[in-house]
C-alpha cells in the first residue's frame, strides 16, 4: 500500500499512488503481475481472526455538549466529571458541567490529576466516588485525566488497589459507563483497552489492560485541542505518531488495523508540525484530532512495542512527558525492529512522505526505506523541540540496567516484532543515552 502526497482534510481517504520518477533502492519497477502481489502479501503471513475493540464514537468540532446527551443515555444521575486544573483554567470543564445540567443532572468535579497519573491519585478519586453516590464517569483531559478516570472505574467495580490489576483481564467485575471527551491529540487513551498508572512504590509505570476498559462513548471536538500549551501538542502528536508505528509493526497487527494505522501515520506526518506554527487552525487541528483517534483504534486492537514498554518505564522514574521520551527512543527502536526484516517499513516510510517508489520486494530499498523513516521521525522531533537523547532529561548510563529489567516484564513488548532480550534492550537504551 502506498499513500497519496499529502492529506488535506480529515476523513479522506489517504489510500492513493505516489508519482515520482526515481525509485528507492533499484530501478523503477514495472507492474507487478497478481501471482506476484500475492507472494508479497505473503510475507506478512496466513491471514488470521481479527478482533476489533471500538466505543462509540462521535468526532467533529462543536461536539462537546454530546457528552451530557451520551450520561444520560448510560443511566447518569451523579456523574463524575474528571479533569485536571490546567483545563480548569482553560474554562472547558465549566462548559461542560452547564451542559450536563442543562439535561438534569448533579456532576461532581474531580480534578486533583497530575501527568502520569499516580496510584494515590486514582485511590483519592475513588473515594469521591463513593462518597459522592456517582454512577457514570466522565472524563475531559488527556491521557493522564482518561487514564486516571479509567482508574477509578476499575476501582468503583471492582475495589482494592489499582496495582492489583497489573497486566491482562485482571478486573473480575464490570464497572460503571465512561464517557471520554479527549482534550489533546495524541493518546488514544479515549478509545483504547489500556490504563497505564504510575505505580509510585516502584517509580515505574504499570500497563492495565482489558475489554472492559474500551470506552463506552468517545466525544472528540477539535475545538478542546486550541488550548494546549505547545510542548503538550507535541508530545501527544509525537505518541500518536509511535503508536501508529508500533500497531502497524505489531505481531498483532491485521488489516483492519493496518489501515487506521497507516491513516494516524500520513495525517501526524502531514499536520502536527502546522498545528504549532498555526495553533489555531481548525482544518490541522481536526486532522491531528482525526490522528490521534485513528492510532487509538490501531494501538488498542493491535498493542504496541519496544518503543513504548521502553518509555513506560522511563516515564515511570522520571515523572516525564510519555511523548517526548517516545520521540527519543522510537528511531532508535525502528532501526533496531527493521535489522532482521525492514520491509514491513516501507509503508511507513511512504505515509511519513517518502520521496519515490521501493521496487518491489527489494530489500535494499525496503531497508533504505526503513531508515529514511527513522531520519524523519528523528527530524520531526527536531523540528518540535525535542532533546536529541535520554541523557538531556534525566537518564543515567546507572539507571539503564534497572530500566531494561523493568522493559522486559511490560506487556508492550510482547507484541513488538522482533524479538529482545536484557542485552538488546540495554543496547536500545544506551544507544538513545
Amino acid at each position: 500500500m502506498v499513500l497519496a502526497d499529502s492529506v488535506t482534510r480529515a476523513g479522506g481517504s489517504v489510500i492513493a499512488h505516489r508519482r515520482s520518477e526515481e525509485p528507492v533502492g533499484g530501478a523503477v519497477a514495472p507492474p507487478r503481475s497478481p501471482a506476484e502481489r500475492a507472494s508479497t502479501r505473503s510475507r506478512t503471513g496466513t491471514p488470521r481472526l481479527a478482533k476489533f475493540h471500538v466505543p462509540e464514537i462521535l468526532f467533529g468540532p462543536g461536539s462537546l455538549s454530546e457528552a451530557a446527551h451520551a450520561a444520560v443515555r448510560l443511566g447518569a444521575r451523579r456523574p463524575m466529571l474528571v479533569t485536571d486544573p490546567g483545563l480548569c483554567a482553560a474554562g472547558w470543564p465549566t462548559q461542560l458541567c452547564a451542559h450536563l445540567a442543562e439535561a438534569g443532572l448533579r456532576p461532581t468535579v474531580w480534578e486533583g490529576v497530575t501527568p502520569n497519573p499516580k496510584d494515590h491519585e486514582i485511590a483519592a478519586g475513588h473515594v469521591v466516588y463513593r462518597e459522592q453516590g456517582c454512577d457514570v464517569i466522565v472524563a475531559l483531559g488527556g491521557g493522564s485525566v482518561i487514564d486516571a478516570a479509567k482508574g477509578i472505574a476499575l476501582l468503583a467495580g471492582n475495589g482494592g488497589l489499582i496495582t492489583d490489576y497489573e497486566g491482562v483481564d485482571r478486573m473480575a467485575l464490570p464497572i460503571p459507563p465512561m464517557v471520554m471527551v479527549p482534550s489533546t491529540s495524541g493518546t488514544g487513551a479515549d478509545v483504547s483497552q489500556f490504563c497505564i498508572v504510575t505505580d509510585t512504590a516502584r517509580n515505574t509505570k504499570i500497563t492495565i489492560l482489558g475489554r472492559a476498559l474500551v470506552p463506552d462513548m468517545s466525544i472528540v471536538d477539535p475545538h478542546l485541542l486550541t488550548t494546549m500549551p505547545d510542548w503538550l501538542n507535541a508530545a501527544t502528536g509525537l505518541d500518536a505518531l509511535t503508536h501508529g508505528i508500533e500497531a502497524y509493526v505489531s505481531r498483532a497487527h491485521n488489516p483492519l488495523t493496518d489501515h487506521h494505522a497507516l491513516q494516524a501515520i500520513a495525517l501526524v506526518g502531514e499536520h502536527l508540525e502546522r498545528t504549532m506554527d498555526h495553533p489555531a487552525e481548525e482544518a490541522a487541528r481536526t486532522c491531528m484530532a482525526q490522528a490521534a483517534l485513528e492510532a487509538g483504534l490501531a494501538f488498542t486492537n493491535a498493542i504496541l512495542g519496544a518503543a513504548h514498554a521502553m518509555s513506560h518505564q522511563v516515564g515511570g522514574l522520571l515523572d516525564l512527558p510519555h511523548g517526548v521520551i517516545n520521540g527519543v527512543l522510537l528511531p532508535h527502536v525502528i532501526r533496531f525492529n527493521a535489522e532482521p526484516d525492514p520491509h514491513r517499513f516501507v509503508p511507513i516510510a511512504q505515509a511519513l512522505g517518502l520521496p519515490g517508489r521501493v521496487a518491489p520486494d527489494s530489500t535494499a530499498g525496503a531497508a533504505e526505506a526503513a531508515e529514511w523513516a527513522a531520519a524523519e521521525v528523528r527530524r520531526i522531533a527536531d523540528e518540535l523541540g525535542v532533546p536529541t537523547g535520554l541523557g538531556e532529561i534525566g537518564v543515567t548510563e546507572d539507571d539503564v540496567p534497572l530500566l531494561s529489567t523493568m522493559t522486559l516484564a511490560d506487556a508492550c513488548l510482547s507484541t513488538n516484532p522482533r524479538e529482545a532480550d536484557q542485552s538488546d534492550i540495554e543496547t536500545l537504551f544506551r544507544a538513545a543515552l
